[in-house]
């Protein structure tokens, strides 16, 4: 098994694209990776574990900023699974007050399309 991968293999297997993957170094997302002699970037295969996190908890509304602090609660020295469950929690209640706002705006529209 290859012990490092090159960005492009490290965004196939994340299923995200190469400027992403740059953007999110940048952000403080991802760490820098290491360098090869010739200067290529070289991943760890565990970064597309944290490429994958990134893209799910992005499909479930979290911002870049709330991921950044989800990722560093899953890697603190000190924090426990109750620091990651409390923000989870405030992020379902947050889509839950959003699934009710979208239900009342749905049950409008389909009055406003039964009226015409």
């Amino acid at each position: 098994m290859q012990t490092h991968l090159t960005i492009g293999r490290i965004a196939r297997d994340a299923g995200t694209g190469v400027e992403t993957i740059r953007f999110y170094e940048r952000q403080g997302l991802l760490a820098k990776p290491a360098r090869t002699a010739s200067g290529y970037r070289s991943y760890a295969p565990e970064v597309v574990r944290r490429l994958r996190f990134i893209r799910h908890a992005k499909e479930l509304g979290f911002s870049l900023r709330e991921i950044k602090e989800l990722l560093s609660l899953r890697v603190a020295p000190g924090k426990s699974c109750a620091d990651v469950k409390s923000r989870a929690a405030q992020k379902i209640a947050e889509v839950d007050r959003k699934m009710i706002s979208l239900t009342r705006i749905r049950r409008a529209l389909a009055k406003l399309s039964a009226a015409c």
